[in-house]
């Protein structure tokens, strides 16, 4: 025959449990009866409700509801599993990289593949145009490299985040060094890059929506695309280095 099952732990029972003394003609509980008890309580109560039953024996089970439901939220928020941290978290390292001259093919994993990337001198649409944006680098420059950052991430909408890093860039040009302050802005999509700006001196680019004359944006964007069409060629379009 099965057993029978157990009661159910309640706040009126806990308050009866507190409020009503041992009888001293009734043996202690057996050690088999408390450990029932405590697995009983622990299915009924949340763990942190515990101390405040033992401390007021009134406690509501209005309240309990209310701290349950903190609890459940509290789980909710955690990150899934396989999270590995932050948007920014994951793609500093690659940017590093990038900035650094010492890109692989790997690190433009971090883009969407219709991501866009813009600076002063180029305007790349595509993840082969960024490619042959930053392996042209060790081309041009002795040195190249960020060498501070701080990082403010911004949810923006479901799945949906802006990265802006704060930095300071350094180059080598024909032996002279060259320090350049920045402001680099992302635009993120379920983990992907969509759109990467680089605003030297943090002044926004100059483009038709950022200048007083539409059509001087509109010749500022014409040579950075045209900037950006010879690169591509002369880097192969975009054609990862050998090993």
């Amino acid at each position: 025959m099965p057993p029978p099952p157990l009661p159910r732990f309640t706040a009126s029972a806990a308050a009866a449990w507190q409020l009503k003394p041992p009888s001293s003609s009734t043996a202690p509980p057996s050690t088999a009866t408390l450990s029932v008890s405590a697995a009983v309580a622990a299915r009924a109560v949340p763990f942190s409700l515990l101390p405040l039953l033992n401390k007021n024996p009134e406690f509501s089970t209005a309240a309990m509801a209310e701290a349950q439901a903190t609890e459940e939220k509290a789980a909710a928020s955690q990150p899934p599993p396989g999270w590995s941290g932050s948007v920014a978290d994951r793609i500093m390292p690659h940017l590093l990289n990038m900035y650094g001259s010492r890109a692989t093919a790997r690190d433009f994993e971090i883009y969407a593949p219709n991501a866009t990337f813009e600076d002063p001198l180029m305007r790349a649409h595509g993840v082969k145009q960024i490619k042959s944006s930053f392996y042209s680098l060790p081309k041009v420059f002795g040195e190249s490299k960020i060498t501070e950052y701080t990082v403010q991430e911004t949810p923006t909408g479901p799945g949906k985040a802006e990265v802006v890093i704060e930095n300071k860039q350094h180059y080598k040009v024909l032996g002279k060094a060259v320090e350049l302050a920045s402001r680099i802005r992302l635009e993120v999509e379920d983990g992907k890059v969509v759109r990467h700006e680089d605003w030297w001196d943090g002044k926004p680019l100059k483009n038709r929506h950022t200048v007083a004359f539409p059509l001087v944006g509109r010749i500022a964007e014409a040579g950075r695309r045209g900037a950006m069409m010879l690169t591509h060629a002369l880097m192969g379009f975009g054609k990862d280095p050998t090993p």
